[in-house]
């Protein structure tokens, strides 16, 4: 029966979520539990493609990244795939009637990490919009239930949101992105040379996303409320952390939140939104 198959299938996503991230794990069990194997595939399927151009070294990442590309496409128009993380996405992008526009836009931006390439602000915008802003824009697109006003409302803080976390991502990864793969996606940031000064301004673009963030998150259904508010409070204090270390050290040491602290975080966050202070 292919029911058995679709379950499969969406359990896959949901481990391949509980693998590679803790904290959108902790934050996926806190949303409401009929929209969280939307989610889990939504995750599945961008790290799917993360890791074909982050991990695969020694294999033809261009060849895999089209193929994937191609199968996404196959996927959508049979409204099937024998890949597990391809069958639940497509179920998830009729369902929620997500634009297939914000599909090939996030593919666009896998695609940038193939090669190095020298960020200008354009490319730095750019890149930001297809790897980060559409899949908070696919996340919305479940969260209000496939409601067009009510995406085109909250739409401008789910992309704000999107650019902070990824923006965080990259203070973060500024080791691994750097001296391993060879990337630096801040224009115009020589890393070699990597001063307090740049760092500072960095912080405050991302802290000025994350406040008007804050507004939108307020205005999410209360089905996915809670669960957005802890993975903003999670990069919050990992933001937090980020900006009180040297800027030699980010270049050199990854920044991490340890589990106790991000339960810590669960449980504060729980306790605001049930005393009704979001």
């Amino acid at each position: 029966m292919k029911e058995l198959f679709d379950q499969l299938s969406f359990e896959v996503s949901k481990e391949t979520t509980k693998k590679y991230s803790t904290s959108f794990s902790l934050g996926i069990l806190a949303l409401n539990a009929e929209i969280r194997p939307a989610i889990y595939a939504i995750y599945g399927y961008v790290r799917l493609a993360d890791e074909i151009v982050d991990s695969f070294h020694g294999y033809d990442k261009a060849k895999l990244l089209q193929r994937f590309r191609v199968q996404t496409q196959e996927a959508l128009d049979e409204q099937i795939s024998l890949n597990p993380i391809l069958n639940t996405f497509q179920h998830v992008v009729h369902e929620y009637q997500i634009d297939h526009e914000l599909i090939d836009t996030f593919l666009r931006s896998m695609e940038m990490d193939l090669q190095p390439i020298a960020y200008n602000a354009e490319l730095y915008d750019t890149y930001i919009v297809g790897s980060a802003e559409v899949v908070g824009l696919m996340c919305l697109q479940v969260f209000v239930k496939g409601d067009k006003s009510e995406y085109e409302r909250l739409k401008p803080y789910a992309m704000r949101l999107g650019s902070a976390f990824q923006k965080v991502n990259f203070l973060r990864d500024l080791k691994d992105d750097f001296h391993i793969l060879g990337r630096t996606y801040f224009p115009n940031v020589d890393l070699n040379a990597f001063t307090s000064d740049v760092k500072i301004a960095i912080e405050e673009e991302i802290k000025a996303e994350f406040d008007l963030a804050l507004t939108g998150i307020k205005m999410l259904p209360t089905s996915s409320k809670y669960g957005v508010y802890l993975a903003y409070r999670y990069y919050i204090s990992l933001f937090k952390k980020i900006r009180c270390t040297s800027a030699d050290t980010i270049v050199n040491k990854r920044i991490r939140i340890n589990n106790g602290r991000k339960l810590s975080l669960m449980m504060s966050c729980y306790f605001q939104y049930k005393l009704a202070m979001l």
